[in-house]
């Protein structure tokens, strides 16, 4: 409220307001400017409470990476925190998020995709655009609409198909171990597990009188942790039984542990593996193979159920994907043609018939022409055109590529 003062002898109006817990004053000639001035500034007063926060690109992503990390598996997360990091190497950290407009963003992940892959772009887009929509849901204030990033079409990528390794090379690596090693790489076989579940696995997920193995992981939607049940091979089972017996560890509720005492691994003995990330390598090189990791194993179950003949809804159960469509995308990732079965069963609709040579008119011959060097090649070879028609007619032959190891050592 406006009250009367003296300034400097003469009677004025002084205006006060309180804002931010700091009063404001200030003195008019008249009492109505007094007034008015109190009234605008109790306006701005009133719209400052009302009004939303303006979130900069720094703001967002710490909110968003906090909550990441608690729901998330740590290389989910750490892939979401990398991702923000380079938009920040791009954009200035205070600028705010409106600034992201489609195409800044196109430039951005151009650069990506120059820099490193057209499919690192396309993940890079798939979590930012997570991540705006998590914002727009849950802060306050975060910018309403359609996502930015979204619209911003996928980059060209060049996929080649998932390194899967020969299950003999699995089983010579598997040779060169012993003990608590030989038993965790038979898990990865024989579940299709990833490493995570594997290093997570605890006695109690292990139902040894109904046979069957609990798996534990966050690869869901939002991160939530789920299990499922898997069924214990016979083979499994008794070397899971045997190193039950056997661990050293006997209070420890983990199955596999760091059994180590070097001076990189002693501060992790005793406790559950995180990466082993040399592990495989090692073995790799030892055995002189080309190197495969723990999830190629991951890849090689997926594919000897494939050639097998399994049904990919029986091999979606097994890799556990809620989605059909996700197990599809995997085999089609491993080089597995699924359309293969479908378009052999158009084989034998038809009548073959045999390839047969014109007949050449007088002086129609061109010495070293393709019909001489056919005829000459069938009188030559006619083992070869025995073969030939046999494979014309329906006949199996006999290829030294299928034949059994031992028929081909006979005949060397």
């Amino acid at each position: 409220m406006a009250s009367k003062t003296l300034k400097n002898g003469k009677l004025r109006w002084q205006a006060c307001v309180k804002k931010d817990g700091t009063r404001r004053q200030r003195i008019f000639a008249t009492r109505k400017e007094a007034l008015d001035w109190e009234a605008e500034q109790r306006k701005v007063v009133e719209e400052s409470k009302t009004a939303t926060p303006s979130w900069t690109l720094l703001a967002w992503a710490s909110e968003y990476l906090d909550d990441a990390q608690s729901r998330f598996a740590n290389k989910t997360y750490n892939e979401k925190r990398s991702v923000f990091k380079n938009l920040l190497k791009t954009f200035p950290p205070e600028s705010p998020v409106d600034d992201l407009d489609p195409g800044a963003l196109l430039r951005f992940f151009r650069k990506q995709e120059k820099a490193r892959s057209g499919y690192a772009a396309n993940k890079d887009r798939k979590n930012l655009g997570a991540a705006w929509n998590w914002g727009r849901k849950y802060l306050k204030g975060f910018p309403d609409g359609p996502n930015p990033i979204l619209t911003v079409e996928k980059r060209p990528e060049i996929r080649k198909p998932r390194y899967v390794p020969p299950e003999e090379d699995f089983w010579k690596v598997y040779g060169l171990t012993e003990g608590q090693d030989q038993v965790m790489l038979l898990v990865f076989l024989h579940l299709a597990a990833r490493r995570g579940e594997v290093f997570g696995l605890k006695w109690s997920d292990l139902d040894f009188p109904s046979s069957r193995v609990r798996l534990w992981t966050r690869k869901r939607r939002g991160g939530n942790l789920e299990s499922d049940w898997l069924p214990m091979t016979r083979e499994l089972k008794s070397m899971l039984l045997w190193w039950w017996e056997e661990r050293p560890f006997k209070t420890s509720p983990y199955v596999f542990l760091c059994q180590e005492e070097t001076a990189f691994t002693k501060d992790y003995y005793g406790k559950p593996f995180k990466t082993r990330l040399q592990f495989m390598r090692r073995l790799c090189d030892r055995a002189g193979l080309k190197r495969f990791g723990f999830h190629a194993i991951r890849h090689l179950s997926a594919s000897i159920l494939y050639q097998a003949g399994v049904d990919t809804a029986v091999i979606q159960a097994i890799l556990r994907h809620k989605n059909p469509s996700t197990t599809d995308r995997y085999l089609r990732s491993l080089g597995l043609e699924q359309t293969r079965d479908a378009l052999e069963k158009l084989s034998g609709k038809a009548k073959v018939l045999e390839f047969q040579p014109r007949k050449k008119a007088v002086n129609d011959h061109v010495p070293g022409s393709w019909e001489q060097d056919f005829e000459d090649e069938s009188t030559s070879k006619s083992t070869s055109g025995e073969r030939g028609a046999g494979i014309m007619a329906g006949k199996k032959t006999a290829n030294p590529q299928t034949r059994s190891p031992q028929s081909r050592h006979s005949e060397g």
